[in-house]
């Protein structure tokens, strides 16, 4: 088996802090989501997670013009330059400090970093060829208290600065004559953003209490006077003798034309969006929170802190279109290009938006669980995945979009299970409001709930391999529940564990069900033949976990003292152990009083699950790990880390040295936020967040893991979104029985003589994609089913593979659906006999077929009722020429008939040339 997963997607989290930035094609949108990037194709519906991390949180983004570079700035001020093209960190830079905002001029010569109470001016990397890519020209002072905002003239020569003083100011990026620094003011609450208008000078500033204010300049772009030293212009003509009172009279008439040619800012139109905000009503306004301003357009956004959003005309601050999203704040704004897309994100709610305002649609919605994600299950074919939250919704996402495109809000608490039944068609879920649900995808709605008599919690949820079965756990009764899923009615009780039960699943290859409890016990199950429990198995710790191996024949228990036991299935006998404590590895929060190792001491794996193949198992818990063990062996394979961002807690193993004070943590003082509000540490074993804590970090943990049946990603529900892992994004060069003599030439001058066989075999022994695809596509039709007849075992079952894959990305699909058919109806009963080994390949072709199937479907059905529309078009309007006829023959000789006949024509629509096309038209068709 292959462990060299990579990072692929990151599903359930779109939004979480930060700016928003569109591309330069207006196609994509990029979202800071934690301290990872994602961009979201709109013309596509894909998303992609960028496999660049930040140390922490990304709070401010900005893309150069050309949409080749990315700067991202996280909460501690650490800058990475990346690139958009290669997917990679280019440059890493810290400015010591936290940043409000970053912006490239328009030329994309230079970037402007709004540092405290400063304006840093930096060369644009990538544009010249130095050393140190974050070049410092210029640092502009004059604000009193932090800038928050930053835009650019049109010619890049000029930069405007929105500080919390409730001042803007305005700053040229060279030098001239006219202008040094300029401030404006006349507003009485922080700036909130300061745009210049087109091709101009004139200025918009817009404060948090909604008052906008509009500067119009006596001077233009083309007014601003470059300053150069006279001294150095004049250099030749200056006498050496020269007095100082002549030196001091030509420094006296330059300010006094510096003074005269100053430019002058007055104010002009000034409007309230409080006003239309409001509505005339008495009730007290929102603060706004985000705005974005489009220069082409003249089109003003406005985000409050209650969930609107408004869009104004400027300079007359007309109201256009208004809108509420949500009841939480609106945390950023923007627009695209051509000013059409405006793209919104909520940090509360973990929501993205993009709304076209014209036609009043959404672009884009996606939404991720707002509380912590926890379960997950990928559906039969791999298409899909299935999620429950805290938050008491279910989400389905698909794989390859990466998108939710259903969200199901009937149950009134956490989510504790979810899963499929063997069509995929269907998903259940457990919850702690007493309730199993069933949804249906076709119709996207809650058809079947399953409740038991007294009231209870479910804990955990399975089904039974052939879907007629559903079984939960409970918390408090201790028992386990059996409903038929047709029906919908209770058909058993089983009742013997004695503490709450924390899993249960059933084996793939017989009715067998297994359920594990906090009494120290797993017991299996027979509920079609025998009353109560077939066997117990007895453990030394909590059962946390369980899992049955895809065969059936072994089944994996995790247990509270961090070990994974294995047993037999049929004979009940243990076979094996993983001590696994030392794995998990070391962690100390920061309200810690303990060790690292003292706290690991309560540490083990919550969540197993088995590879696709059966020879590995997958196991998280507590911690930032997720291990990869050899079930053969049992030994470790290999640990991912799935974070590395310090703004979660419990990433550190030691304490920070620099974060000590004589009084103990600087984390656990109770002191004072600039807001007022103060810090309260949170009560002790509290995991989530106290709810009297306004201040508190999430920790970083895994609460599910799953394999996907294809046996190429797995997935895992973290405190960061639902993170996917896959072997496909992956580089590697992994020969088969290679030898020195085959090489690219040697196969393409077999290929050139013709032999087919030889060369198909050469290619999967060097085992490169371009080689192996470039072989098989010249293969002619009629060889295909020779080729298949004499192929050997070991050959079918990685032209299986590669045929999987390019079902679902080549354009040529009867081709490859042919080789398929071919090599299944020639090794089929070898196949069926190892099919256990290769199921992951047959479950790749089933999702492959599954996917292509849906998409041309779509397009026949589209054709099919076309056709059906045309066909219909061209009977009535042959029926309506027929009629038009015979009026016509009937009233040749009267005037009065001859005027019906031509309303007549005029009606239909159509002359006397286009009836007799379409009645041989009609006619031609009118077999089919």
């Amino acid at each position: 088996m292959k462990f060299s997963f990579q990072f692929s997607n990151l599903l359930g989290s779109v939004y979480r802090r930060g700016n928003l930035a569109f591309t330069p094609d207006g196609g994509c949108v990029i979202s800071p989501v934690g301290n990872r990037i994602t961009v979201f194709d709109l013309k596509n519906n894909k998303s992609e997670t960028l496999p660049i991390e930040s140390s922490r949180n990304i709070t401010h983004i900005a893309t150069s013009p050309d949409g080749y570079t990315l700067i991202l700035v996280n909460e501690e001020g650490e800058a990475l330059l990346c690139s958009l093209i290669s997917r990679s960190v280019l440059h890493r830079f810290h400015f010591h400090g936290p940043v409000h905002s970053v912006k490239f001029s328009p030329d994309g010569k230079k970037f402007a970093v709004a540092k405290g109470d400063k304006v840093l001016l930096y060369s644009a990397p990538c544009k010249q060829m130095n050393f140190n890519p974050f070049r410092l020209l210029r640092t502009l002072y004059g604000a009193y208290d932090d800038n928050v905002c930053i835009d650019w003239s049109s010619d890049s020569r000029v930069l405007c600065v929105g500080s919390k003083d409730m001042s803007t100011r305005v700053y040229g990026a060279i030098r001239f004559k006219n202008l040094i620094i300029y401030t404006v003011g006349g507003h009485s609450d922080s700036i909130v953003g300061a745009f210049f208008e087109k091709d101009s000078m004139n200025l918009y500033t817009i404060a948090a209490n909604g008052i906008v204010n509009y500067w119009e300049c006596n001077t233009g772009l083309d007014g601003l006077e470059s300053y150069r030293k006279e001294n150095q212009k004049d250099a030749e003509d200056v006498d050496e003798e020269q007095s100082t009172e002549t030196q001091k009279r030509r420094r006296q008439e330059e300010e006094d034309d510096r003074v005269k040619n100053k430019i002058i800012y007055k104010k002009g139109h000034r409007c309230n969006l409080k006003l239309s905000r409001d509505k005339g009503t008495s009730q007290m306004a929102a603060k706004l929170t985000s705005v974005a301003f489009h220069k082409l357009t003249n089109l003003l956004v406005t985000g409050f802190e209650d969930g609107c959003f408004f869009i104004h005309e400027m300079p007359v601050a007309n109201l256009i279109h208004s809108l509420s999203i949500s009841d939480q704040l609106v945390g950023a704004v923007e627009f695209n290009k051509t000013g059409d897309w405006i793209a919104m994100g909520c940090c509360g709610l973990g929501q993205l938006l993009v709304w076209e305002w014209q036609s009043e649609t959404y672009i884009l919605k996606q939404q991720g669980h707002f509380n912590n994600m926890t379960c997950l299950q990928y559906s039969p074919d791999g298409q899909f995945i299935a999620t429950g939250g805290d938050d008491a919704k279910v989400k389905v996402w698909n794989v390859m979009s990466g998108s939710c495109f259903v969200t199901f809000s009937e149950h009134t608490a956490g989510i504790t299970g979810v899963t499929f039944n063997q069509q995929g068609q269907v998903v259940l879920s457990s919850s702690l409001d007493g309730t199993v649900r069933a949804f249906d995808l076709n119709r996207y709605r809650n058809f079947r709930t399953f409740t038991s008599p007294q009231a209870a919690q479910f804990s955990c949820l399975t089904v039974d391999p052939s879907g007629e079965i559903v079984c939960a756990g409970t918390v408090d009764s201790f028992e386990i529940y059996v409903w038929s899923m047709k029906t919908g009615r209770l058909l058993d009780v089983l009742s013997g564990h004695e503490a709450p039960i924390s899993d249960l699943s059933f084996s793939p290859s017989r009715a067998l069900l297994a359920s594990g409890s906090w009494d120290k016990t797993v017991k299996l199950w027979d509920i079609f033949e025998n009353k109560g429990a077939r066997e117990t198995l007895t453990l030394n710790a909590d059962v946390l976990a369980l899992a049955f191996r895809p065969d059936g024949g072994q089944l994996a228990v995790a247990t509270l003292n961090a070990s994974i036991t294995f047993w037999d299935s049929q004979s009940a006998v243990q076979t094996g152990s993983i001590e696994g404590r030392h794995d998990l590895g070391y962690f100390r929060k920061l309200e810690d009083k303990i060790t690292a190792k003292k706290s690991a001491a309560g540490q083990a794996f919550n969540t197993i699950c088995y590879s696709a193949d059966g020879k590995a198992i997958l196991a998280a818990g507590r911690s930032k790990n997720v291990c990869i063990y050899s079930v053969e062996d049992q030994i470790l394979m290999k640990k991912f880390e799935i974070s590395c961002n310090k703004s979660f807690d419990g990433m550190e193993e030691f304490l920070d040295k620099r974060q000590m004070t004589e009084w103990g943590n600087i984390e656990l003082i109770d002191d004072e936020e600039e807001d007022g509000t103060r810090k309260s540490i949170s009560l002790p074993g509290v995991l989530r967040g106290d709810m009297s804590s306004r201040h508190w970090k999430a920790e970083v943990r895994v609460c599910c893991i799953r394999f996907s049946p294809t046996g190429r990603a797995w997935a895992a529900t973290s405190t960061e979104g639902l993170l996917v892992y896959s072997l496909d994004h992956s580089l590697t060069f992994d020969p088969f029985e290679l030898e020195v003599d085959i090489t690219p030439d040697k196969i393409r001058h077999t290929l050139k003589e013709k032999d087919y066989s030889a060369a198909l075999m050469l290619s999967f022994r060097l085992n490169e994609h371009p080689i192996i695809q470039e072989v098989l596509e010249q293969i002619p039709l009629n060889d295909v089913l020779i080729i298949c007849q004499n192929l050997h075992s070991t050959y079918v079952d990685k032209l299986l593979f590669f045929i999987s894959g390019q079902i679902e990305q080549s354009a040529h699909i009867q081709y490859y659906l042919t080789w398929l058919e071919h090599l299944l109806v020639s090794h089929g009963p070898a196949l069926k006999q190892r099919s256990a080994s290769i199921m992951a390949t047959l479950r790749s072709i089933q999702k492959a077929t599954k996917i292509k199937y849906d998409d041309i479907g779509k397009i026949c059905e589209h054709n099919e009722f076309t056709m059906q529309y045309l066909l219909k078009q061209s009977h009535l309007k042959r029926k309506r020429a027929e009629e038009n006829s015979k009026s016509k023959g009937s009233s040749d000789n009267d005037e009065n008939d001859e005027g019906m006949e031509s309303e007549s024509e005029d009606d239909s629509g159509v002359t006397d040339s286009s009836n007799i096309f379409v009645s041989k038209w009609s006619d031609d068709d009118s077999d089919s």
